[in-house]
This record gives structure tokens, sequence and C-alpha cells, in this order.
């Protein structure tokens, strides 16, 4: 039985391997790679474009004209650009953040590249980045790609997952644990 986030994450995974495989041949991987994870931060980063996508009340003519115009201020490549009027066309504007994840995972994985989402309390600097993507190289003996996003309810700390493995070390999770092993006590 398939479920709803296979079917999401089969389709995320068909979008990105077609948008690859026009990017290629045009030598554009890494600026549709740079205009994606623009557009996923804008998306992280506005609540009203978040809703914009995900909703199925906005008309596909509205949700296409806004998301276009964001595109076009934010001066994406036209195969980027085209991609998404293609994604809203056929209804599936919602799974975009997913199809971004999808593509930028199948470059890395072009490159060589091993993808770690990371989870912080406060967002990252460059140098902390740098550390914790040069900490994961030696871990892992394969060059890392970091997906950083910011997670207030972590209190503090890092939650690192690199495709089924997760090493939360989290003020948050931490705190949860003091307190199932607080209810032990006594």
């Amino acid at each position: 039985m398939v479920t709803e986030t296979s079917g999401a994450s089969g389709l995320a995974a068909r979008y990105a391997a077609a948008l690859f495989d026009l990017a290629e041949p045009e030598g554009a991987l890494d600026r549709v790679a740079q205009d994606l994870a623009q557009l996923r931060q804008m998306i992280r980063e506005s609540k009203d474009l978040g809703r914009v996508i995900r909703s199925p009340i906005i008309s596909r003519d509205n949700q296409k004209n806004a998301v276009l115009a964001v595109l076009d201020k934010a001066g994406v490549h036209d195969l980027t650009r085209r991609f998404v009027s293609v994604v809203t066309a056929n209804r599936r504007l919602f799974a975009l953040p997913d199809m971004i994840a999808a593509y930028l995972a199948r470059l890395a994985h072009h490159r060589g590249e091993v993808t770690a989402d990371v989870r912080s309390a406060v967002p990252l600097n460059d140098a902390q980045l740098d550390a914790l993507r040069e900490s994961l190289k030696r871990a892992l003996g394969a060059k890392v790609a970091v997906d950083a996003s910011v997670d207030a309810n972590l209190l503090g700390g890092l939650v690192v997952k690199i495709g089924s493995r997760m090493v939360d070390s989290s003020l948050s999770t931490k705190l949860e644990r003091l307190r199932f092993a607080m209810k032990g006590v006594g």
C-alpha cells in the first residue's frame, strides 16, 4: 500500500529528476540549485508565501502570478522560472519544498556529496557551518552539503540528520530525557 508520504516523495523525485535532466545539458545545475535554495529560504521565512504554495483554495492563476512575481524579483534563471510555472500549472505547488529537497539531494549525489539536514535553535554563521561541514566530512569520509534551518523549539544545540541516521544534541531533547529520568526517581 502506498502511503501519502511515499506518494509525495515519488512525485517530488520525478519532478526533481526532470528538472535535473533539463539543467544538466544546459550547464545550469549549480545556477538552478542556487535558485531553488534561495526559493526554499524564502518559503521558510515568509508565512504568506508558504500559504500561497500550500493553499488549495487559491486559484491556479493567482498562485502562478504570486510565485512568478517572487521569482522575477529574485532574478532566477529562466529554467527555474519555467519549472515552477509547470509545477503551478499542474497544481503541484504544495510539493515544491519536497521537489527542491529532492533536486538538491540528487545534485549532491551527482557530485559525490552527502547531504546533512541540520536544525539549530539559532542561525549558524559561516564559521560554524564550515566547522560543522569539516567535522561531518571527517566523520563520514565524504564531502558534505549542509542544509541548515532554524527550529526555535530546540532551545539550544543541534539536530543533524544524514539519510536515516540522526544525532540529536538539542537542549529540548536533553531536558525531555531528564524529565523521564526524574519520573523514575521517587
